[in-house]
């Protein structure tokens, strides 16, 4: 194969590790954000103040693009140092999309489900938002234990 087709490769994976999470960080913020949109109508039906964090459940999906925007550039720097390894690249960068990406979809499911508690309540808002950060450890996770396995490689 050629070194031209390999660094293509890898590159593949790098962007895949990008794109694969973005669609899973468009669920989670839909998912949401629809909730969100919901608890502010019901608030609002019943004369009370909509409360404004419910902002920060629908978007706490949208970090997880940033990780994956870390893993893209060292992929890519790897690919193109080192494009012998190229089905490593094009593996890690599928399968850390595709964690990072479940993660930011049930981010955005939890999120939905804070926005309807909070939205009502007006209480727990730190609670919720403690199960939105343990769910996003898994894209921090799958981030550091990738640039542990790029460094291994040389």
């Amino acid at each position: 194969m050629e070194i031209e087709t390999m660094k293509a490769l890898g590159q593949i994976g790098a962007f895949s590790a990008l794109t694969i999470t973005a669609l899973g960080s468009s669920l989670g913020t839909g998912t949401a954000g629809c909730s969100a949109i919901g608890a502010w109508k019901k608030c609002l039906q019943q004369n009370k103040m909509a409360p404004f964090q419910l902002v920060i459940f629908g978007g706490a999906p949208l970090s997880q693009p940033i990780y994956a925007m870390i893993l893209m550039v060292l992929l890519n720097g790897q690919a193109i140092a080192h494009p012998i390894y190229w089905s490593l690249y094009l593996v890690v960068g599928i399968t850390a999309g595709v964690a990072m990406g479940l993660s930011s979809w049930w981010q955005g499911i939890a999120g939905a489900s804070a926005c309807d508690s909070f939205g009502e309540t007006g209480k727990g808002f730190v609670n919720n938002l403690m199960i939105i950060g343990i769910i996003e450890t898994i894209s921090i996770f799958i981030l550091a234990f990738g640039i542990v396995l790029l460094a291994s490689v040389k």
